[in-house]
């Protein structure tokens, strides 16, 4: 905030620029069944909806997120691991700049969550998003 307590993006501009890398995670839980159709829904591959979704969302963190910088991502992922009752997925970016990309990770994370989710609601409607976390940022 400043100093009459108004909420203001940062100012980076003096800090060097470094090589930033940055990883979250996100599970969806969901019925077994679920889990084990997961390629193949009736609205289509869920997997593969969410890496996309994931990985277009990394790259638009800053119109998503007040006062967040935009980025030049040089690298976004985001791989999916299927449980028997549910989907760890863990998202990284990275880039060269003056902040870091913790927020690009988790909006990626967040959205493949919540896109594996859409894609599934209509087979479980018991499905859980929850422990998104940070699990690593680098500077170097």
């Amino acid at each position: 905030m400043d100093e009459t307590g108004a909420v203001r993006m940062v100012d980076v501009g003096g800090k060097p620029v470094s090589r930033r890398r940055a990883r979250a995670r996100a599970l969806v839980r969901m019925a077994p069944e679920t889990a084990a159709r997961l390629g193949e829904l009736p609205k289509g591959d869920a997997l593969a909806a969410a890496r996309l979704a994931g990985i277009m969302a990394a790259k638009r963190a800053s119109e998503l997120i007040p006062l967040c910088h935009p980025l030049p991502l040089t690298h976004a992922a985001v791989e999916l691991e299927v449980g028997d009752d549910s989907v760890e997925i863990t998202a990284s970016a990275e880039t060269q700049a003056q902040t870091g990309v913790e927020m690009e990770a988790l909006v990626a994370a967040t959205v493949a969550a919540l896109t594996v989710y859409d894609m599934a609601k209509g087979v479980d409607s018991g499905m859980e998003i929850g422990e998104v976390r940070l699990l690593e940022k680098v500077k170097e």
